[in-house]
């Protein structure tokens, strides 16, 4: 009697042990409000719309609320190329307002494309690039919010190669984002495996570097002029489904259900109208952008859309 006593008390704190890391794990799960920040990769949205289609998908419930304020040319470094037709944004000049208005209580954020600005490696650099990550989770974590840092992509120089001037190499005069230091994807592994050592102390670190270079790999075994970014940059939807995986199977979602394509649609028209607000509801200094909706009314714009989606993902929970 007395044995299955500790039995059964050894199971219960197995069974809690197990239901508490489940739970840390899965924290971006149970949030209310998710923020996610970063430069044009993040401003693109796909990812991000692929990650809301597999939430509603998989019945996530209740549903997180996701805002998308990503903002082409940012950097969490400070730092510009000296060509750059304009300063690029900083994302600490709108943070505080953004962690204001937006209140998440899970903030994921993507950096680190921009932030070499596209020159070979340099200490100093780096510096400005760690000087700027811890920040931001210092500033998350000051707003009461957790943070999910993810590795910068790679930079694929592929589909740049024999194109004159589009790729440098190393001594070259200076470097911009149209003329890329040749082995710029050398300076992005050496940020992403920073990031993954998780120096900043940010709630959860994710892996999206490898991932999609791995991918990358399969694929020209097949085909050797496979490319998902023609830039070397900017990926399109097959790169940012990789990403979202990615991110689902840090969080706890290892499955994948393929969305419908008017669901898909659906679901990146709403993230588009709500991005383009929030973008101007909480301001930025980057030149050139459309303004948004007011919030309200990108707001009301959402719900609508909402009715269309809803008989589109299986019932709640």
């Amino acid at each position: 009697m007395m044995m299955k006593k500790y039995m059964c008390l050894a199971l219960l704190v197995i069974c809690f042990a197990f239901s508490h890391a489940l739970g840390d794990d899965a924290f971006p799960l149970k949030a209310k409000r998710v923020l996610f920040l970063g430069d044009s990769i993040t401003n693109a949205g796909h990812y991000v719309s692929d990650i809301e289609t597999q939430l509603r998908l998989q019945v996530i419930s209740p549903l997180p609320e996701i805002i998308n304020i990503g903002l082409s040319s940012e950097t969490c470094s400070g730092l510009s190329e000296p060509d750059h037709p304009f300063p690029r944004p900083d994302v600490h000049e709108r943070l505080d307002r953004a962690l204001d208005k937006a209140r998440p209580d899970v903030v994921v954020a993507c950096y680190g494309m921009n932030d070499g600005i596209y020159y070979p490696f340099s200490e100093e650099r780096f510096a400005a690039y760690k000087a700027g990550v811890r920040k931001l989770v210092n500033k998350v974590h000051t707003s009461g919010a957790k943070i999910v840092l993810m590795t910068p992509p790679p930079f694929d120089p592929s589909p740049l190669k024999g194109k004159e001037g589009k790729l440098l190499p190393a001594g070259a005069e200076k470097y911009a984002w149209f003329a890329i230091y040749e082995n710029y994807d050398d300076v992005i592994q050496r940020y992403a495996e920073w990031v993954m050592q998780n120096d900043a102390g940010a709630d959860m670190v994710v892996n999206v570097h490898q991932p999609i270079s791995d991918f990358l790999k399969e694929q020209r075994e097949r085909d050797p002029g496979f490319s998902m970014a023609n830039d070397g940059v900017h990926m399109d939807a097959r790169g940012h489904r990789v990403m979202a995986k990615a991110i689902l199977n840090a969080w706890g979602l290892d499955s994948w259900k393929e969305p419908s394509p008017e669901l898909q649609k659906l679901v990146q028209q709403r993230e588009r109208v709500l991005h383009a607000a929030w973008l101007s509801h909480i301001g930025h200094k980057r030149p050139g952008v459309k303004e948004g909706l007011p919030l309200a009314d990108a707001v009301a714009n959402a719900a609508e859309l909402d009715a269309k989606i809803t008989p589109l993902v299986p019932a709640g929970k």
